[in-house]
């Protein structure tokens, strides 16, 4: 991670190729403990931002992002 404590730009880059618009994807682990997502969950990426997180149209109707570098998914 860069000194900001966001990922470099670098990293963005790698993880928007990893994960393009309309990659299906599934949970496998989310640090959150207040999200209902729960592993087995499955989505459709939306978007990665600045600070790589992927921004997921989850199945289950939530929205909510992976945060890089503590929640994890896999390509479907």
């Amino acid at each position: 991670m860069a000194n900001n404590g966001f990922p470099s730009r670098e990293t963005v880059e790698r993880v928007r190729k990893m994960y393009p618009k309309g990659t299906r994807i599934e949970l496998i682990q989310m640090e959150d403990p207040y999200s209902r997502l729960k592993p087995g969950d499955r989505g459709t990426v939306r978007f990665v931002d600045d600070a790589a997180t992927v921004f997921v149209d989850w199945d289950s109707g939530s929205g909510l992002g992976i945060v890089y570098g503590e929640d994890q998914v896999k390509k479907l």
